[in-house]
């Protein structure tokens, strides 16, 4: 549904995208993960054909981006935290005025997603609070059952009510549909995402299944006889390793629990307690990224 393929993007010397690839597959919520400056953003105007990428190319709905027509824009949603709206308008005019763009538009539809929101029809747009807009932003995308629906940093500037209302909203309408998010606000896409990419400097470090990066990622807590050293030779895979008292603790980044315990006496001895807990995708992140900037990753 979704595909970029070593996009590159330059604003004179500076490299917004620097050979990054990934691919969305049908029917999956796919989160990419990163800082603010990653090129998440670019990623996403060079796949809705907003911005020309300087190499690579993008393909949407099996088309490149810089061919996108009519016909595959209108299987398209699109909410970005910087969406722009006519502010004369109230909420009903707006979307009577996006009625007649999208021949799938439904109706019915359109009310049931604007009171599940508690959108209030008759307020111009100029006079709605940023969490508003970003609701009004998500009723315009959705009534007419887009096959993708692109969602950049829809969460910024949320307060956490306004957040779950529009995660409600969208989940109850998500149906069959291929979601691409883009966010820093991991807690709010923990248990939505199937499938994951971690964006670093223009650059695509991973991409795999939530399910797969779960079950590899576990917090190592390492319980010693006596006063606990940092392994001189710890494997790549362990990230995030300290030392305090008689304990170690690291991040296994191939985590098999099979394999563990002797994985760990190998290494360090006299061992009284190996303990091993699951990472929340914030933790994971935060250790990644630390890693990606000392240039451990």
């Amino acid at each position: 549904m979704i595909e970029a393929e070593n996009l590159w993007k330059s604003y004179g010397r500076f490299q917004a995208l620097r050979g990054l690839s990934f691919s969305v597959p049908e029917g999956s919520a796919f989160a990419m993960i990163g800082a603010n400056g990653a090129g998440k953003t670019t990623t996403i105007k060079v796949l809705m054909n907003m911005l020309e990428p300087t190499r690579g190319s993008a393909r949407l709905l099996g088309v490149d981006s810089r061919r996108l027509s009519v016909r595959e824009l209108a299987q398209v949603g699109y909410v970005s935290e910087n969406q722009e709206m006519p502010a004369r308008l109230t909420v009903e005019e707006y979307t009577a005025y996006l009625r007649r763009f999208y021949p799938t538009w439904d109706r019915e539809l359109e009310g049931a997603i604007a009171r599940q929101l508690r959108l209030p029809l008759e307020r111009r747009i100029g006079h709605l609070s940023h969490g508003m807009r970003m609701k009004l932003a998500l009723l315009c995308a959705l009534p007419y059952r887009p096959k993708v629906l692109v969602l950049d940093e829809p969460f910024s500037g949320l307060d956490p009510l306004v957040r779950d209302e529009f995660m409600e909203g969208l989940l109850g309408q998500a149906g069959e549909m291929t979601i691409l998010i883009s966010s820093h606000e991991l807690s709010e896409i923990d248990g939505v995402a199937t499938d994951i990419a971690f964006v670093d400097e223009g650059r695509v470090l991973f991409q795999e299944s939530m399910a797969d990066l779960a079950k590899r990622f576990r917090e190592v807590r390492v319980t010693l006889a006596g006063e606990a050293a940092r392994p001189s030779h710890a494997p790549r895979e362990w990230m995030a390793v300290q030392a305090t008292g008689n304990v170690l603790t690291f991040v296994d980044t191939q985590f098999d629990e099979r394999e563990i315990g002797e994985r760990i006496r190998a290494r360090m001895g006299d061992v009284r307690v190996i303990d091993s807990q699951p990472m929340a995708l914030r933790s994971i992140f935060i250790t990644l990224a630390r890693a990606a900037r000392d240039g451990s990753a």
